[in-house]
């Protein structure tokens, strides 16, 4: 078998399907069909099932994926020694970062680590954080910058911040005119939410269960609507069409003509940012020089939580 193989078999299992799994891998699927068949053959084994639409793994086949994912990654290890016996950073990051995090503080950390370890380009992936674990699993990223809490993983974890929720509402709201604001006043009011899929959307429904449920109940919620990102919500608030909650970095630094955001009454709601990798990975280095760009950054309203 060749590593090769193994490549396409792991693709294969993440896509589930044979035409996705080619394209991922820049082959053409009778080319990526028939080094998988003649996997199987040496292995006298059936690795998927195939299906009119999908493609499933059998339960040996899942087993020598994992396995597989595993070689690769030791595989990848060997360059990496070689590399880090010349250079410990040399070489790009493959990093992960979610939705509601990337817009504010990729701009300024990438600058800090173009300027501190130009040797090392960041790689970047925007995306949930579910999807974000698979690709850490896979192989695929090399790190990724995440909010707790998320299923336990087996990852290596470096808290990086906590950083409190505000709330946004429209600039002729009365609440505009308070210095703080409560979980049980907005509760009140008509929320607009993140669809599902956004990790933020699950930290505002703990600091305000009552936002999970539509209600005509005055002691309830009257209304939600979703929204794609956190700026689409913003300008929904500044048109008058209800209120939200959203991470201090996100909170302009100038005051905003039509949006105002108030801090909460202590204690205040936060989240934890972590930056999450695989213990395997071996470039130890990478993620501490990654985390010393984090904390070059000015993080307005967080609690830093190393140095």
């Amino acid at each position: 078998m060749t590593l090769t193989e193994l490549r396409y078999i792991v693709a294969v299992a993440r896509e589930r399907h044979f035409g996705r799994a080619a394209e991922a891998c820049f082959v053409s699927q009778p080319t990526l069909s028939v080094a998988i068949k003649k996997l199987e053959e040496e292995l006298d084994c059936k690795i998927f099932e195939r299906g009119s639409n999908e493609v499933s793994m059998t339960p040996l086949g899942e087993a020598i994926v994992r396995q597989a994912q595993q070689v690769i990654e030791q595989a990848q290890s060997i360059k990496e020694i070689a590399k880090r016996g010349k250079d410990p950073l040399a070489g790009p990051l493959r990093l992960g970062i979610i939705y509601t995090i990337g817009p504010y503080l990729l701009p300024e950390l990438v600058r800090h680590a173009i300027d501190r370890t130009p040797q090392m380009p960041l790689i970047l992936q925007e995306n949930f954080t579910v999807k974000l674990l698979d690709m850490l699993r896979n192989g695929d990223l090399d790190c990724a910058i995440m909010a707790e809490p998320f299923p336990e993983t087996g990852l290596a974890i470096a808290p990086l911040y906590d950083e409190p929720f505000m709330a946004a509402v429209p600039r002729t709201h009365p609440l505009a005119r308070q210095e703080r604001v409560t979980a049980e006043e907005l509760k009140r009011e008509t929320m607009l939410l993140l669809g599902t899929g956004h990790c933020f959307r699950d930290h505002v429904l703990e600091v305000c269960p009552e936002f999970a449920r539509f209600s005509s109940d005055a002691e309830g919620i009257k209304k939600s609507f979703e929204g794609s990102s956190l700026e689409t919500i913003k300008h929904m608030v500044a048109s008058g069409m209800g209120v939200t909650v959203v991470p201090a970095l996100s909170v302009p630094s100038e005051p905003q003509a039509h949006v105002a955001f108030i801090p909460f009454a202590e204690p205040a709601p936060t989240r934890r940012v972590v930056l999450a990798w695989r213990k395997t990975f071996p470039r130890y280095e990478a993620i501490a020089a990654l985390r010393n760009a984090v904390y070059a950054c000015q993080l307005p309203s967080v609690k830093r939580l190393s140095e």
